[in-house]
């Protein structure tokens, strides 16, 4: 054993896979999600254009 063969060894790349084919229902549940994702970022959007919903913080009364 010399110095230079301590520690972890590198795993072995794994062999790529190869591209599965998506039947009707893959591809429904593809198309769900893209609206979804749609539909978040449209909402995000419309969110930002107000101003934020609480502008006060904490409010101390004046009594010590």
């Amino acid at each position: 054993m010399s110095g230079r063969e301590g520690g972890k060894k590198k795993p072995l790349k794994a062999p790529k896979k190869d591209g599965k084919e998506l039947d009707d229902d893959d591809l429904a549940h593809k198309a769900k999600l893209k609206e979804q994702q749609k539909a978040m970022q449209e909402a995000k959007a419309k969110a930002s254009q107000k101003g934020p919903l609480v502008s006060g913080g904490i409010k101390k009364s004046g009594k010590k």
